[in-house]
């Protein structure tokens, strides 16, 4: 695949429904998107980010579990549940519980350091590289024909999947947990629908 930078950019989508659950990603793949990672710019040079790769089944089904008992806590319903008259997007975020388990690969997002207490000033130095690596490392997966999306909803069980694969919890925050798989069908991944940008736009004053 050979995408410009603004095609990529334009087209790296928050890939639910389209993940091919069976089909292996190769590791290669995978490292290479992480060398362009951390090749993000960095919060005042601050490299204080971390990356696991999970590959065992197991361990990912795990995860997707815990993923699906606090996407339920949140909407009430089992995400297996038809909801008549559901939104796309939730249509789209209902089936990601149900299958996340088996995305082929799960890439784990981590800073040192930890939140709590902090001003937002101090939140904001913390995630500003590892945020910056993150989308790096999804535009790097889409230019190879990868789909991924930034998860969070693992994160208010923390600890417990800190405990799965071994991250020191004390001094180590995850900040994103993102399935990577190859993209289902042919059809391309387009722009996305936005606001206009005039809508969004503030010069000089709000």
């Amino acid at each position: 695949m050979t995408l410009s930078a603004d095609e990529a950019l334009a087209t790296t989508r928050a890939v639910r429904r389209r993940l091919d659950l069976d089909r292996p990603v190769a590791r290669g793949l995978v490292d290479d998107c992480l060398r362009l990672a951390v090749q993000a710019p960095t919060s005042e040079g601050n490299e204080t980010w971390h990356f696991v790769v999970v590959e065992d089944a197991a361990t990912r089904t795990e995860i997707g579990r815990i993923y699906r008992d606090i996407w339920m806590s949140y909407t009430g319903v089992a995400p297996e549940d038809d909801r008549p008259g559901e939104a796309p997007r939730e249509r789209s975020s209902r089936y990601l519980a149900t299958v996340i388990g088996r995305a082929p690969v799960h890439v784990l997002f981590c800073v040192e350091g930890r939140p709590e207490g902090a001003g937002v000033g101090d939140l904001a130095a913390l995630y500003g590289s590892i945020i910056q690596a993150g989308w790096s490392f999804q535009i790097a997966a889409r230019a190879r024909g990868l789909g991924t999306v930034w998860t969070t909803y693992h994160l208010d069980r923390e600890r417990e999947v800190a405990d799965l694969v071994g991250i020191p919890y004390e001094r180590v925050t995850q900040v994103g947990l993102v399935p990577v798989a190859h993209v289902l069908g042919d059809r391309p991944l387009r722009p996305a629908r936005r606001r206009p940008l005039d809508e969004v736009l503030h010069r000089d004053q709000w």
